[in-house]
């Protein structure tokens, strides 16, 4: 399996700090929420499964949510972990979805040097699914960040009227 597993304490005490500093600090993707893959294989789609579990990534411009603003809140979609707020998305033109900030403890990041990139992977705090990346090119009116997070891996939940 891809995944590095550290101790889970480790990433609780790391990740909330993290968000803030330049340096980032591999985490655990150990599941808080502690279930075999066949019971995450009968929870999520495939689609889903790829992504969140496999570290997959869907094609840009296909997603339910690139180009989605209504008011509300993005979900992880394996464990209901709140993750973003609809004022922090802007449209990024990646085709994906782009979030200026995570919800503060919400994420973990991890070094990802796959596919000879350097990049910042970003996982649920929850559950350890794979929501996407971390770049700094996002609104230098907000903080500078963009989330590049994969449709399939969050839900969204309209606010209340």
């Amino acid at each position: 399996m891809k995944k590095i597993v550290l101790l889970l304490t480790l990433s609780f005490f790391i990740s909330c700090n993290a968000q803030e500093k330049k340096t980032v600090t591999q985490t655990s993707s150990a599941n808080v929420m502690p279930k075999t893959e066949a019971e995450w294989k009968s929870k999520l789609s495939p689609e889903q499964y790829e992504v969140l579990r496999e570290k997959g990534t869907e094609r840009p411009f296909t997603g339910e949510y690139w180009k989605h603003f209504q008011k509300g809140m993005y979900v992880c979609a394996a464990c209901g972990n709140p993750l973003f707020t609809s004022d922090a998305k802007f449209d990024s033109e990646c085709g994906w979805p782009s979030f200026d900030q995570a919800i503060k403890c919400s994420v973990n990041y991890h070094n990802d040097s796959s596919f000879g990139m350097d990049r910042t992977e970003v996982t649920c705090a929850k559950c350890g699914g794979h929501l996407g990346h971390v770049f700094d090119d996002g609104p230098v009116q907000t903080t500078g960040k963009r989330f590049c997070t994969n449709s399939v891996s969050i839900k969204f939940i309209p606010a209340k009227k």
